[in-house]
C-alpha cells in the first residue's frame, strides 16, 4: 500500500504534488536543492549549475486565472500579467495557505532514485539524497513524483557552427541571460525565436548599437492581449473554441487566423514568416518585436551557418562584422541523471512516458515525471491535474493500462505531431491542452459534465462552454470537490478587471438584459449542444463558418459579461 511519496524539487509543481498526496493521506516528503521554494520562478543573481535560471525582467505569457492553481485563486489586485517576483509571491500564499513548508528539506538534492529489489511486488524506490553538508542519507519510498524541471541542462550546439573556437566574441547561452548590461552600444545575435529569444532579443536591442534575431524557420507571433485589451488566453483557450477549431476544416481556422494577425502586421513583410501554419505549434507571445523591428533596432536574419574571427555568416550567405556577443536560445536537454537509465528507451534516448507522465516500462506505476510537455495553453493547471491523477494511480483508485497499450498509444501520438514537428523529441512532448486535461479529470471522475451542467446551472453553462476553460472548471464536481469554484468562475471577470480599477471612469448606463434570462440561456444552450452532438447537423452549421463565428462569439461574449 502507498503512504511515504517522494516529490523531488519545491517549485510550482512540487508545492501541488505535495498539496495532492496530503489531501490524498498521504505522506509526501520533498527534497529541494536550493534555500527556498520558486524552483524556475525564484530569481538569482548567481548562476547555479544543474538548476534552472531566468533573466530579471521575465513576465508570465499566460494570464493569472488561467495559469492559477484550481482552488486558490491569484489575489484580485495581481496584474494579469505579472513579473517573475509576483508569481513567486503566489506560490508563497499558496504554500501558506496550505501549510506545506514544512514536508520541504531544503538545501538537500537527490542523487538517485532507483528502484528496490523487491519492486515487481512493492513497487517501492530507495532515494538517495545529499544534503548542504556533504552528508548522504537513503530513503525508501513508496512512490516517487519528479518535479525537478526540464530547463537546467542548457542545449549549447557551438560544435555545429564552424569558426566558433576562434570568434573574438563571447558566445553564451540563455540560461546565463540575466539582463542587458553587458550588451550596452554592442552589436549583439541571438539565436532562436522561441519566447525566450523574443523577449532576450527585445530587450538587448533596446541597449545594444543593433540586435540580430537568426531563426531557422521563423515564427507567428502573437501579442498578450486581445480584443478589447483582454488577455489572450482568457478569449481564446475556450471550449466552444477548442470544439470549432476541431469540427472547421484545419485549412479554413488557419486561413482565419493568419490573415487576422497579418492585418496587424504582414509576418512576409517583417521577415517572420515560418513555413509552418498557425496551428501546427505554437506562436511566439511577445508584444513588443513586431515594433522593435519596424524601428530598425532589431532586424531578422536566416538560420546561423558560422563563425569569422569577429563576425558571423548566415545561410544565406550575408555576414554580419564586428559582432560582439551571441546568445543561444536554443532550449535544454530533458535530462534526469538521478533517474534509472533504463527509462530513457526513446528513439533519441529520451524518457518515454503514457500521456507524458508514467513510464510504460515500470513493473509498478509508483513513479510520475511532472510537467514535461509541450502545450498552447499553461503549464501549471496540467501539472495539477497530472498530480491529481498519479496520486489516484498510486493509490489503485486509477489503472494504467497494459504495457503494450501504452506504447501503441504514446507511438500514435507522438506520430500524430511528427506531421508538424520533424524533430521526434519535439513530437513527443506535444499535447492538447483541453483535450489532455479533460481526458485525465476524466480518469479521476472531476471532468464537468456539460449537458448536466445546462440542466442544472445554465448561467454556469454558458461561463463554463463559452467563457476561458480556467482551473476551477476541474474542482467543480467529484474527488476534489471545491465550495468555491463555481464563484470562482462567476467572478473571474471581475479579477481580470480589479488592477485596471486605479482611476474612476465614467460608467455607461446600464440596462436590463433579456440574454441574462437563465431559462434564454437554457435554450440557448440546448440548441448548441444538440448541434454539437449531431454530425450532420454540425456540417450545415458550418457553411460559411467565417461570418458565423464571428457573430457568434460577439453574441456570446456579450452575454457571459451580462451573466
Amino acid at each position: 500500500m502507498v503512504r511515504r511519496v517522494a516529490v523531488v524539487g519545491a517549485g510550482s509543481s512540487g508545492l501541488v504534488c505535495i498539496k495532492t498526496c496530503v489531501e490524498e493521506g498521504l505522506e509526501p516528503v520533498c527534497f529541494e536543492s536550493s534555500d527556498d521554494i520558486g524552483g524556475l520562478w525564484k530569481f538569482k543573481e548567481t548562476l547555479d549549475p544543474e538548476r534552472s535560471s531566468i533573466y530579471r525582467s521575465l513576465v508570465v505569457n499566460t494570464s493569472k486565472e488561467m495559469m492559477c492553481f484550481s482552488d486558490f485563486p491569484m489575489p484580485a489586485d495581481y496584474p494579469n500579467y505579472m513579473h517573475n517576483s509576483q508569481l513567486l509571491q503566489y506560490f508563497r500564499l499558496y504554500a501558506e495557505h496550505f501549510d506545506l513548508l514544512r514536508y520541504i528539506n531544503f538545501q538537500t538534492s537527490v542523487r538517485s532514485v532507483t528502484q528496490r529489489p523487491d519492486f515487481s511486488v512493492s513497487g517501492q524506490w530507495e532515494v538517495l539524497t545529499i544534503n548542504s553538508s556533504g552528508q548522504e542519507e537513503k530513503h525508501v519510498f513508496d512512490a516517487v513524483l519528479v518535479c525537478s524541471g526540464h530547463y537546467t541542462h542548457p542545449a549549447l550546439p557551438l560544435s555545429d557552427f564552424p569558426g566558433h573556437d576562434t570568434f573574438s566574441g563571447r558566445c553564451f547561452h540563455s540560461w546565463e541571460y540575466k539582463d542587458a548590461d553587458a550588451c550596452r552600444g554592442k552589436r549583439v545575435v541571438v539565436v532562436g525565436i522561441g519566447n525566450s529569444g523574443g523577449d532576450i532579443a527585445v530587450e538587448i536591442s533596446r541597449s545594444a548599437q543593433k540586435t540580430f534575431l537568426s531563426t531557422r524557420e521563423g515564427a507567428w507571433v502573437i501579442g498578450r492581449m486581445s480584443h478589447s485589451g483582454l488577455p489572450l488566453d482568457m478569449t481564446g483557450i475556450t471550449r466552444l473554441n477548442n470544439i470549432l477549431t476541431q469540427r472547421l476544416p484545419k485549412a479554413l481556422v488557419n486561413w482565419v487566423a493568419e490573415r487576422a494577425l497579418n492585418q496587424k502586421y504582414d509576418h512576409r513583410l517583417y521577415g517572420l514568416k515560418p513555413r509552418h501554419r498557425l496551428l501546427d505549434r505554437r506562436p511566439l507571445i511577445n508584444d513588443d518585436l513586431p515594433g522593435r523591428v519596424l524601428q530598425g533596432a532589431l532586424v531578422m536574419k536566416p538560420n546561423l551557418k558560422g563563425f569569422k574571427e569577429s563576425g558571423v555568416v548566415f545561410e544565406d550567405g550575408t555576414v554580419e562584422e564586428d559582432i560582439h556577443a551571441v546568445v543561444f536560445c536554443t532550449g535544454y536537454k530533458g535530462n534526469f541523471p538521478f533517474l534509472p537509465s533504463a527509462l530513457s528507451e526513446g528513439p533519441n534516448g529520451e524518457l518515454t512516458l503514457y500521456k507524458r507522465l508514467f513510464p510504460p516500462s515500470l513493473q509498478q506505476p509508483t513513479l510520475a515525471i511532472m510537467g514535461l510537455f509541450q502545450t498552447k495553453g499553461p503549464i501549471m493547471p496540467i501539472v495539477e491535474m497530472q498530480a491529481r491523477w498519479a496520486v489516484k494511480v498510486f493509490t489503485g483508485v486509477s489503472w494504467l493500462p497494459l504495457k503494450e497499450k501504452m506504447l501503441e498509444v504514446t507511438e500514435s501520438e507522438r506520430s500524430r505531431y511528427m506531421k508538424s514537428f520533424k524533430c521526434p523529441r519535439a513530437a513527443a512532448l506535444q499535447v492538447e491542452y483541453i483535450s489532455y486535461l479533460d481526458f485525465m479529470a476524466e480518469q479521476i471522475g472531476v471532468r464537468p459534465n456539460l449537458l448536466t451542467l445546462l440542466l442544472r446551472d445554465p448561467v454556469l453553462w454558458v461561463k463554463v462552454f463559452c467563457g476561458p476553460c480556467t482551473p476551477y472548471q476541474y474542482r467543480l464536481t467529484g474527488p476534489g470537490q471545491w465550495a468555491g469554484a463555481r464563484h470562482a468562475i462567476l467572478t473571474q471577470w471581475e479579477r481580470v478587471s480589479q488592477p485596471f480599477r486605479t482611476r474612476a471612469v465614467p460608467e455607461p448606463e446600464k440596462g436590463t438584459s433579456i440574454l441574462g434570462s437563465p431559462w434564454l440561456l437554457a435554450l440557448g444552450g440546448a440548441v448548441v449542444m444538440a448541434a454539437l452532438l449531431s454530425k450532420t447537423e454540425i456540417i450545415a452549421t458550418l457553411q460559411g463558418a467565417a461570418q458565423s463565428v464571428n457573430r457568434t462569439a460577439f453574441v456570446l461574449r456579450d452575454v457571459w459579461y451580462a451573466v
